[in-house]
């Protein structure tokens, strides 16, 4: 009892001495500003030291008929699982020295480090994190030069879930590399045209003793907000296979309105085998079709049809025509979060896909996947 009248008597006490001070202290004057959220004043700081953090986390399940053959990512069916957390932190000037690190965690990384050899002798792990991009950079006037890792130009489709249409990668993406580990310099020639050269280790490879290296080239044309085009071509001697591999690869994407839009991506590839070896060369073309459609701010829906063909099975692993039809709808309540749901059948001229029943393997010439995916995008 005496505690609370000594309470009761300080804080009359001080409203008698200060009129007003408890009101200034609770409550702010009428023409205040009103106090940036926690998250703005993060962003304030981060960009006025040129810092930008960006990241996001994708998570799955994924239902199929089949092991998802041929799927660059969703290999596990009937599961629950993390695809992706990932943070990039960048700090690229327009003038001057920069760098970028992406750093990816999840099931997605462990695929990440098995199609990253590191050599011809592989480099055997399975972890659930990958350094996915990390890389010094270089900007002076046009011309942009980074060196390290980082992703390929090749294809429509990336490895971050949150720049595609599709929760599931396109065949497209599976016939094509990934990440390279070397040098790049793109020279903006005018305001709509980006030229591109670099050499690299080739695909996927983080590190090699082997001499011979891989040459990109690449050119982005984007001449108004109607149309954009790229074309990218890698050439390289491949170390694990001691034979010259070439992809072309061509994307045009086209606003039809301001809800819908259309894209192509076009490839072709070919391994150059030795003389000696007795074995033909090897070259495979996919075609991939893209539509997306807006209904309104919250609702999409995509479709994406393709054909690979695998003329002497280098792709996978048979000679084979492979196709694939992908329906997705995208429901977003708010900006930075998105749930989709997707229904895909991929089918061959060839019994292909395969499938386990009590641990007893049957092959099939098609399969049917069912995914449901949340996305959350952050800073």
């Amino acid at each position: 009892m005496l505690r609370k009248t000594y309470i009761a008597c300080s804080a009359l006490a001080v409203s008698t001495l200060a009129p007003g001070y408890l009101l200034a202290a609770d409550t702010p004057p009428a023409d205040a500003a009103p106090a940036a959220p926690v998250g703005n004043k993060l962003s304030q700081i981060l960009d006025e030291i040129g810092l930008a953090v960006t990241g996001y986390v994708s998570s799955s399940f994924y239902h199929s008929t089949g092991d998802s053959t041929f799927h660059q990512f969703d290999i596990e069916h009937n599961t629950f699982q993390l695809d992706q957390a990932s943070v990039t932190i960048a700090y690229q000037p327009k003038q001057g020295f920069g760098a970028l690190v992406d750093l990816t965690a999840g099931e997605d990384a462990r695929v990440l480090n098995a199609a990253e050899t590191g050599g011809p002798a592989g480099n055997g792990t399975n972890s659930s994190f990958n350094v996915t991009q990390a890389y010094l950079q270089y900007a002076t006037g046009p011309l942009t030069v980074i060196a390290g890792k980082f992703v390929t130009l090749a294809g429509a489709e990336v490895i971050d879930p949150t720049k595609n249409m599709q929760f599931s990668r396109s065949l497209l993406f599976f016939s094509e590399p990934l990440t390279h580990t070397g040098v790049r310099a793109t020279y903006a020639a005018t305001d709509t045209l980006n030229l591109i050269v670099g050499v690299n280790n080739g695909w996927n490879y983080t590190s090699t003793s082997y001499g011979s290296k891989t040459a990109e080239l690449g050119i982005a044309y984007t001449p108004n907000k109607i149309i954009a085009v790229t074309a990218q071509a890698y050439v390289g001697k491949d170390p694990s296979a001691d034979a010259v591999r070439t992809v072309v690869d061509g994307v045009v994407t086209y606003t039809v309105t301001s809800q819908l839009s259309l894209a192509l991506n076009v490839n072709w590839g070919k391994q150059d085998e030795q003389p000696s070896s007795g074995l033909p060369n090897l070259d495979w073309t996919t075609i991939a079709g893209y539509a997306n459609w807006a209904f309104n701010d919250q609702w999409r829906v995509s479709v994406r049809g393709e054909i690979l063909d695998d003329k002497e099975g280098f792709v996978t692993g048979a000679q084979q025509k492979v196709k694939e039809g992908t329906l997705t709808f995208g429901y977003s309540p708010v900006k930075a979060f998105e749930l989709r749901a997707e229904l895909r059948y991929d089918w061959s001229n060839q019994p292909t896909f395969e499938s386990r029943v009590n641990n007893q393997a049957s092959f099939n010439d098609h399969q049917t996947g069912f995914a449901l995916q949340g996305l959350y995008k952050f800073l």
